[in-house]
Order: C-alpha cells, then sequence, then structure tokens
C-alpha cells in the first residue's frame, strides 16, 4: 500500500540528481524561512491551467510550452522578459491562425533555475569540482568556491521568480498582449528575416479582422480576450526542498499546491517510481508532466501515469516525449498505443530538443534545426497515423539573438556557435529560429484541421 502523502514524504524515499549542500543547517533555515514567504502563484490559476490541459488532452486545444534550458541571475533583466514574451506571443498567435484552436501558453520561465546532470563532478586539467547544476544551486564559473552548494540560492531564485512572474502578469493583462498591437510585437533584429514578411502578412490579416470586428461593435475594450491572454509558468520539480517550502494548502479545497509554478514536470533521469521525485508530485494537484525518452517501456509508462493520475483528470499529466529525429519512429508509437488502448487521458507533447543534441567539430554543444523540425513532423505523422492527437510542443528558446542551433532560414553555421554562445546549460534556439518552427508547425495543425474536418464532413 501506498503510504500517506505529505509535502515531506519524499523524504523517506532514494532520490537522484540532488547537491551536497556542505552546510545542511543553512539550507534547512533557508528552507525555513521560503515556508513563510508568499506563494509566487495561485491554486486558482493552477486549477486554470489544468483546464486548458484538459481541453488539449481533448483534441481542442495545442499547447505550446517553451522558455531557457536554464535561467540564470545575471541576465535576469525586463528587455529579456519582454523579448521572449513577445516572441512567445507571436508564435502563439501564428499557431492559433493556423490551427483555429486555442493555444494554451506555458513558458519555461520564473523557476527553471536547476539543471539534471549526467556526472556529480566536472574535471579541467588536474582540477575537479562540482558539476554546474544551474544558478540556483551553484555557479557556473570553475572556481571551487563558486561550484560548492550554496543554500543562500534558493532566496535569489525566489526573488527573481517573483520579480519575472510581476512583469509577466503586467504584459499578459496590462495590454501589451492586446491583439491590436499585433505588429508591434517583431523583434528588430528578425525585420529582416524570411520569417518577417510571413508574419507581417498574417499580422495584417489579422488586423483585417480586428477592423471589421470593431466595425460591428466588439473591440479590445468590450471584449477582454482581445486585450489581455492566459499565461502559465513551468519549471522542473528538481529541488524538492525548495519546492516542498513552497507548498501550501489551498484554502478553498484544502489540496495541497506546488505554489514555486503552475506546471512542475519530472525529468528523464528522475521518473523512477518508487523514487522522491514522482512521490512529492503525486501529492500536489497543480498539472504535471512527465519526459518520456528512449528508456520508458509502454508498461512503465503506464504505472507512472497512474502513481500521478490515478483519477484519470484530463489536464493532470502531460506527457513530453523526447526521442530524437532518428528514435522517434522507433519508440513513440509503442507508448501510444498502450496508452490509447487502456483509456488514459493525457496530453501528448513533443520534446524535439533533448533528443537531438549534438557535439559540433569546434566543441559546442549544439543542436540541428533539421532534426528538431524531423521529430515535430515525425510526432505529427504519428500521431495521426495512431489516431490520436498531437496535444503541443516543447521547446528550448530565447528572445535574445543567440547563435546556439545549427540552421535555420537564416543559417547558423558551425563557425558561427562562438558568436552568440550565451546559454548556461543546453543550445536554446534563437527568435528567428522559434518563430520559423512556429510556421512549420502551424502548417501541420493545418493540414490536421482540414483532414479532421473533411473527416467530419464525410461521416456528416
Amino acid at each position: 500500500m501506498e503510504t500517506k502523502w505529505t509535502p515531506s514524504s519524499w523524504r523517506s524515499r532514494p532520490i537522484e540528481q540532488v547537491p551536497d549542500y556542505p552546510d545542511p543547517e543553512l539550507l534547512a533555515s533557508v528552507e525555513g524561512r521560503l515556508a513563510a514567504y508568499p506563494p509566487l502563484v495561485f491554486a486558482g490559476e493552477a486549477r486554470k491551467l489544468k483546464r486548458h490541459l484538459g481541453e488539449v488532452a481533448e483534441g481542442r486545444a495545442f499547447l505550446l510550452q517553451g522558455g531557457d534550458c536554464a535561467e540564470s541571475f545575471a541576465e535576469h533583466g525586463a528587455d529579456n522578459i519582454r523579448d521572449f514574451f513577445r516572441v512567445f506571443l507571436q508564435m502563439a498567435v501564428v499557431l492559433t491562425f493556423a490551427g483555429r484552436s486555442p493555444v494554451v501558453k506555458v513558458g519555461r520561465i520564473a523557476g527553471q533555475f536547476a539543471k539534471p546532470r549526467s556526472a556529480p563532478t566536472e574535471k579541467q586539467g588536474d582540477v575537479e569540482l562540482p558539476t554546474y547544476r544551474g544558478d540556483i544551486i551553484n555557479g557556473i564559473e570553475f572556481e571551487d568556491s563558486v561550484r560548492q552548494p550554496d543554500p543562500m540560492r534558493l532566496e535569489m531564485a525566489y526573488r527573481q521568480s517573483a520579480a519575472t512572474l510581476n512583469l509577466l502578469r503586467a504584459f499578459a493583462q496590462g495590454g501589451f498582449a492586446n491583439l491590436e498591437h499585433v505588429h508591434q510585437w517583431m523583434l528588430g533584429f528578425i525585420q529582416d528575416s524570411p520569417q518577417a514578411s510571413r508574419y507581417q502578412a498574417l499580422a495584417d490579416q489579422i488586423s483585417e479582422t480586428l477592423g471589421f470586428m470593431h466595425a460591428i461593435g466588439l473591440d479590445a475594450e468590450s471584449t477582454p480576450s482581445l486585450r489581455q491572454t492566459d499565461f502559465f509558468t513551468s519549471h522542473e520539480a528538481l529541488l524538492l526542498g525548495y519546492e516542498q517550502a513552497l507548498t501550501r494548502v489551498d484554502s478553498t479545497s484544502g489540496d495541497w499546491y506546488a505554489t514555486s509554478g503552475h506546471m512542475l514536470w519530472i525529468g528523464d533521469r528522475t521518473r523512477q517510481p518508487d523514487h522522491a521525485h514522482m512521490e512529492f508530485c503525486r501529492g500536489v494537484k497543480n498539472p504535471i508532466g512527465l519526459k518520456c525518452g528512449p528508456s520508458l517501456d509502454a508498461d512503465g509508462l503506464l504505472r507512472l501515469i497512474d502513481i500521478l493520475n490515478p483519477t484519470n483528470e484530463a489536464g493532470r499529466l502531460t506527457l513530453i516525449t523526447r526521442f530524437g529525429s532518428e528514435e522517434i519512429d522507433k519508440y513513440l508509437p509503442k507508448l501510444i498505443r498502450k496508452v490509447e488502448r487502456e483509456g488514459r487521458k493525457v496530453v501528448w507533447s513533443c520534446d524535439p530538443m533533448h533528443g537531438n543534441t549534438v557535439k559540433a567539430a569546434n566543441g559546442y554543444k549544439t543542436r540541428p534545426f533539421s532534426s528538431i523540425l524531423g521529430e515535430v513532423e515525425s510526432f505529427f505523422a504519428i500521431h495521426a497515423a495512431e489516431g490520436s492527437h498531437a496535444g503541443g510542443v516543447h521547446i528550448e528558446m530565447t528572445g535574445k539573438n543567440v547563435t546556439e542551433c545549427l540552421g535555420g532560414a537564416r543559417p547558423v553555421e558551425v563557425e558561427h556557435l562562438s558568436d552568440r554562445y550565451h546559454t548556461h546549460c543546453d543550445p536554446r534556439l534563437n527568435a528567428d529560429q522559434a518563430l520559423e518552427l512556429a510556421f512549420l508547425i502551424a502548417e501541420l495543425l493545418r493540414k490536421d484541421r482540414v483532414s479532421r474536418e473533411a473527416r467530419q464532413r464525410a461521416s456528416a
């Protein structure tokens, strides 16, 4: 029998990917202070996201989830947050227009600080130090004092998340997301890219539609959905002491919610069924994501689904598949068949980033844009063949003009990687590549919509 869940019951389970703090007493003190701080998000917001994801699970909406690989303290600033949000709005508009259905917007932001690593230490020359695990744990500089896990960084991450959320809420609800501003979301450095003219043409169509609506008495002032949008936050629930400190009882329902973000996910390295991360996430009522890689078989996935979503609630669980463009055909169909046959209600989302990471000839970790696109195309094709809903994408991206992923319409070549390689961990799509990917996904959504409408007409 399962033991009774509490916010701290994970502490009795085996755990992976945790730092070894040199001062446990200081860690406990910081976690105690965090437990008294205000929540970052609210239970009602998490329930709203779950309802939206329920629509995705039923095939009536699409999930766009994306943001930084690992947020950093050094790059935190209003301009970076604004530029990310602008690109995200552009992508969502492109997808909404093509799919003719709502797009659920979830950022990897305001909490995405910790990263799992393949080794606990890193060696440079004769010096071996703890691996960089994200700014919430230690620093990226290869120095002993910086690489030691520091509990004080937990509070720094909380404060940065609070400031980021404050600005995001202002953008989403305060007029920045107004569709009448659709032309103004274009970032300057992609004005001369192939995506600029495509986006401007789409924006013109939207403006014409808004003009007609205004003529018949519908405008942004009278129709809130035209001037504001729902935007939610998410991150990997890796540092469970931090998550526990920010887990609170909802006064309206009596349920426990993680208030560090609207949605949490469990990574491919920490999804062991009897381990700590699964134990923590099974008890909070937030929407939960589960990364699914090549090492997960269909029976194992079904077991994890039943632990995390025993009541089979639509919108509770998002399966984020990450196989790589060369492997997705081998693994994904088996998982879909098992889950669909057993009647489990899940959102199927594609992470085309993590399975397509390679090392370039000059030593830089990178991801070919062609492989990213290839995995997304296969994801849609497989779901179409299996009769299931390709529900979303989960990408690592930024609003900055970085050179971290190879390819794209304005191609980043191997020799360009060193120009603006700014990531603290994994390579991200720049704004131009992210918008190009959105247009490519939009075409897949359009084809899926046309095919679905044709089947409906045939059966009528």
